[in-house]
């Protein structure tokens, strides 16, 4: 019995302390603080894609220029960035064995002019002598085909001989336009074969600005407006065209070669120079760039908190046009000024009170 009555006060007591503890758990609960979130407004702006890109100045006609037969360089005519002039001579080959060869092409061409003069010759006396009868048809048959056969050494020595001397001609390289030497390939006493590349040309007139274009920016390169600015004279600003863009990307860097030609183009350009390519693509409605902190996916769909009147959280889907490196841009789902979270948004939960700081004036 006084068992029982032991077991009963301890219970009692216990019962008292559980309350007390539920009590001072309830009082904490209601005096913590609202959790302290950043804030932001959103602000729609025209969606214009805008790029720069660097992009060098280069002439629109550039041409390695080398010599159509093959022998040992004697001399250079011209350095690298030197000016040229049509015509103008640029490098020279040893002429020794293309001299020889004219010589024996003269004269195999006089060999052959005297066989046909008198391969003709018997022809003619070998027609006389049938209209009068003192001879065979098939002896004027014989007369005519060496006649014919002489002709033809005669014409292939005539040839031998022009070949000749458009070969000596080829071991004078000479440049074919005015422009600017931009790189020299050979060096005097150098054994050059024909066709190799000797002097690069790049021929005066137009000026273009080359850049190379990410894959994500060569769909609209001719679509949108072009700029360029110097570097060295970044206040001076050309309008651009777009002239050529590369069929395929580059195997290295996956990069689209392109090609502006530079409107009103004056002086202050030159070969060489570097540049900034400004790309805008044509405006296509209005977006909000948020940060991608402030992106929310519950596995509906992307989503931000917005912040209402007292604090409390409401969660409102958005339509995201695109991702990009810091941002995500959209195109709905929140109105113009609303504040929205913009970090901490895993660790918040709808309807919950919270405390707004602007995130601008921190």
């Amino acid at each position: 019995m006084q068992n029982s009555r032991s077991l009963l006060r301890s219970a009692s007591a216990l019962s008292v302390l559980l309350t007390l503890s539920a009590c001072d758990n309830s009082a904490r609960k209601a005096e913590r603080p609202a959790r302290v979130v950043l804030v932001a407004p959103v602000r729609y702006a025209p969606r214009a894609q805008t790029r720069q890109f660097v992009a060098a100045i280069r002439p629109r006609i550039e041409t390695d220029q080398a010599f159509r037969v093959s022998g040992k360089v004697v001399r250079r005519f011209v350095e690298n960035g030197q000016s040229v002039k049509a015509g103008e001579l640029l490098a020279t080959l040893d002429e020794t064995d293309l001299r020889l060869q004219k010589e024996q092409a003269e004269a195999e061409l006089s060999a052959a002019r005297m066989a046909l003069e008198q391969a003709a010759a018997d022809e003619r006396r070998a027609q006389t002598l049938r209209k009068d009868g003192w001879t065979a048809q098939a002896t004027l048959d014989r007369q005519k085909a060496a006649a014919e056969e002489a002709r033809g050494r005669h014409q292939r020595a005539t040839r031998a001989v022009e070949l000749a001397k458009n070969a000596l001609d080829y071991a004078s390289l000479r440049a074919d336009s005015d422009g600017v030497a931009t790189a020299i390939f050979i060096e005097p006493g150098q054994v050059v074969a024909a066709g190799q590349a000797a002097v690069r040309i790049a021929r005066a007139g137009a000026l273009e600005a080359v850049v190379s274009l990410p894959e994500a920016f060569a769909s609209f390169a001719g679509a949108g407006e072009a700029s360029l600015s110097l570097w060295s004279d970044p206040s001076k600003i050309y309008r651009a065209s777009l002239r050529e863009l590369g069929g395929s990307a580059d195997a290295t860097s996956r990069t689209f070669a392109a090609r502006y030609s530079i409107l009103g183009a004056d002086e202050k350009l030159a070969l060489g120079m570097s540049a900034t390519l400004t790309l805008a693509a044509k405006e296509q409605g209005v977006a909000a760039a948020l940060p991608l902190a402030a992106l929310f996916d519950q596995g509906s769909g992307p989503s931000v908190w917005k912040v209402e009147e007292g604090g409390r959280l409401t969660l409102a889907p958005v339509s995201v046009l695109r991702y990009e490196a810091k941002t995500a841009l959209i195109s709905s789902g929140v109105a113009e000024g609303d504040r929205i979270v913009v970090l901490g948004a895993h660790k918040l939960d709808a309807g919950q009170i919270v405390r707004p700081v602007d995130a601008e004036a921190l």
